[in-house]
């Protein structure tokens, strides 16, 4: 295994080919921090998001195309987080959460994925433009916490044998996440193909096992390069490669022309129903909590 010294704001990708199983590891330091920076959210919905956004990392990572995009959405009812949404596209990751308040005044201090989200579902929808491709996968938010989702998602949607671990912390004042996803796909295997995966493959338990042994102190552990920790995973393998990496940023695409041009789309008589007191058109962007102020006078 190469020595890349990727330690944070990194997906890496790993493979093991002697177990026909790949997958990712990612860690996320200062992006989280930027994601947070506007939104003044609790220390629960702050940890929350800090792993939706590694699950994102490490899903959008799985996207052949550059300018391919994935999305994640959770919607729910009568739980603490009524909505939730990241998406990934060329490495940049963006987030936000709604949830209410007093439920979360009353929340326990560790709850578990049932009383954060209530009754919902997770939607992951992975769209590659150049292929002219959308596949949406949908599950039930069941399980202990978003890796367990995560993984129904796959078992349930493409029906592969995966696994998935998340954790997240902050220290003094700066948040560290990680992820880890490991998959086994059986060579020659690839894309929509891989949904006839046998589950019970002999090579997926000794894999899962391995895999499962990281400790989430190794996840978010900014000082430990990610390759060092797939080494120490699976350093009794024949094999263990890396894969292509890439780092990973703070992106919003909320663009004071692109909202101009969107608005200016809707018909007179409903650009002048959006129209506040101060005589402008106020657009609100939820994953940077940006305003824009557009003035009807100049849309045409």
């Amino acid at each position: 295994m190469p020595q890349t010294e990727l330690k944070t704001d990194a997906v890496l990708g790993v493979a093991i080919p002697s177990r026909n199983a790949r997958g990712r590891i990612a860690r996320l330091g200062p992006v989280v921090d930027a994601v947070l920076a506007n939104h003044d959210y609790p220390p629960l919905i702050e940890r929350v998001l800090a792993e939706a956004l590694t699950m994102t990392a490490l899903l959008g990572s799985l996207l052949k195309e550059r300018d391919g995009q994935m999305t994640l959405q959770a919607q729910t009812q009568n739980g603490i987080i009524d909505l939730m949404v990241c998406d990934y596209l060329r490495g940049e990751l963006r987030g936000y959460i709604r949830y209410d308040k007093e439920r979360l005044a009353d929340a326990s201090m560790n709850p578990p994925l049932l009383e954060l989200f209530g009754d919902g579902y997770l939607a992951i929808t992975f769209d590659q433009p150049i292929a002219d491709e959308r596949y949406q996968g949908i599950v039930p938010l069941e399980g202990k916490n978003l890796a367990d989702a995560a993984q129904n998602y796959f078992a349930q949607s493409e029906q592969i044998p995966s696994l998935v671990r998340l954790a997240a912390e902050k220290r003094e004042g700066h948040w560290h996440a990680g992820g880890l996803l490991l998959q086994h796909l059986p060579e020659g295997e690839d894309g929509r193909e891989r949904l006839h995966t046998r589950l019970d493959h002999p090579d997926w338990p000794h894999v899962a096992i391995m895999g499962g042994s990281v400790k989430a102190e190794e996840l978010t552990d900014p000082n430990l390069p990610l390759d060092n920790l797939l080494w120490r995973l699976f350093h009794d393998e024949e094999e263990v490669r890396t894969l292509a990496s890439m780092t990973l940023s703070k992106g919003c695409r909320c663009d004071p022309e692109y909202v101009r041009s969107v608005i200016a789309r809707f018909p007179a008589e409903e650009r002048e129903a959006m129209v506040g007191d101060e005589g402008v058109i106020t657009v609100d962007c939820a994953f940077c909590s940006s305003s824009f102020a557009i003035d009807p006078k100049t849309l045409g």
